[in-house]
C-alpha cells in the first residue's frame, strides 16, 4: 500500500478493483490479479458492484439524516456516480473528502473535485495506516467542520489492513475525531460463506497486496460503542436494497456491510 510513487509493474487494490467495475484505469498487473481472482472466485465482479452500490446507499441514507460532512477513505479510481453526486442530490451544500494511496486515484482526483457550487470536494493523498496524516490534512481542515456531524465511509477497505497495523485502533482513532452524531459506513470481506475468499487472499499476497478477511465477530468489533442503523450488521445487498428484482448471483457476495451512529 505504498504509495509514494506509481509503479505499473506492481499490483494495486485501488486498480484491481477498477478492473472489475469494468474500468480502463489499471496496468497489466492489475488485471493479472483480478483475472487470476475471479479463477478462485467467480463473483468478485458482482461483489464489487454491490459494494459500491452499498456506499452510494449508505451515504444517501446518512445525507437524508442531516449529514452534510462525509470523509471517504480508500476512495478508488473515480467511477460515476461517486459519493459526492450521490449526497449532493439530497443536498447540493454537501461537503466531501476523498482520501486514497494510489498515485492514479490522485491523478484523477480532479474528476472528485466537480462538486456543486453550494458544497465542496476535495482530495487527501493519504494511507489510512497512518490516520493522522488524513485528520490533520489541510484539505480536511479546511473542508470539515469538526464540532459538526460526519459520515467515515469505508468501503472495501480496512481488510488491506492487517493486524499488524492495528485496524481497530485506526478505526477507533478516526471516529474519535468525529463529533457526536457522526456515522460509520463501512464493508468488510469475509471468510465465513465459502472458502473463495480466503482464495482471493491468498492471489492478493502473492501479487504483493496486503490482505487479511475477516469473521462477522471480527467485522463487528469495528462498530463497538456504536449504535447500529437497521437492518444491523448484514450483507452489501441486504442492506436497504433499492426495489429491483433480487439476483440471484448477489447471494454470492462474500462481505459484511453495516451502518451506525456515534451517540
Amino acid at each position: 500500500m505504498d504509495s509514494s510513487e506509481l509503479d505499473p509493474q506492481l499490483a494495486h487494490t485501488a486498480r484491481v478493483y477498477d478492473y472489475w467495475l469494468g474500468g480502463h484505469d489499471n496496468y497489466e498487473a492489475d488485471r493479472r490479479a483480478g483475472e487470476r481472482s475471479e479463477q478462485v472466485h467467480p463473483y468478485v465482479r458482482v461483489t464489487a458492484r454491490q459494494n459500491r452500490s452499498f456506499m452510494l446507499r449508505a451515504a444517501e441514507f446518512c445525507a437524508g439524516q442531516g449529514i452534510r460532512q462525509f470523509l471517504d477513505i480508500g476512495t478508488g479510481i473515480p467511477t460515476e456516480p461517486n459519493l459526492h453526486q450521490a449526497v449532493q442530490k439530497v443536498d447540493p451544500t454537501s461537503r466531501v473528502v476523498y482520501v486514497d494511496n494510489d498515485p492514479m486515484v490522485l491523478a484523477h482526483a480532479r474528476a472528485l473535485m466537480t462538486s456543486t457550487p453550494q458544497g465542496c470536494t476535495t482530495y487527501v493523498h493519504a494511507d489510512v495506516r497512518n490516520p493522522d496524516s488524513i485528520l490533520t490534512a489541510p484539505e480536511l481542515l479546511e473542508t470539515l467542520d469538526p464540532t459538526l456531524p460526519t459520515a467515515l465511509s469505508l468501503i472495501a477497505v480496512m481488510h488491506f489492513v492487517e493486524d499488524e497495523h492495528s485496524p481497530y485502533e485506526i478505526v477507533e482513532h478516526l471516529l474519535a475525531a468525529l463529533a457526536p452524531g457522526s456515522y460509520l459506513l463501512m464493508t468488510h470481506a469475509t471468510p465465513d460463506f465459502g472458502p473463495e475468499m480466503a482464495e482471493v487472499e491468498r492471489v492478493y499476497h502473492e501479487s504483493g497486496m496486503p490482505g487479511q478477511i475477516r469473521t462477522r465477530d471480527q467485522f463487528a468489533r469495528f462498530f463497538t460503542g456504536l449504535e447500529w442503523v437497521a437492518p444491523a450488521l448484514t450483507t452489501p445487498h441486504k442492506w436497504r436494497p433499492a426495489i429491483t428484482p433480487p439476483n440471484r448471483m448477489d447471494n454470492k457476495v462474500q462481505f459484511y456491510a453495516g451502518v451506525a451512529r456515534k451517540m
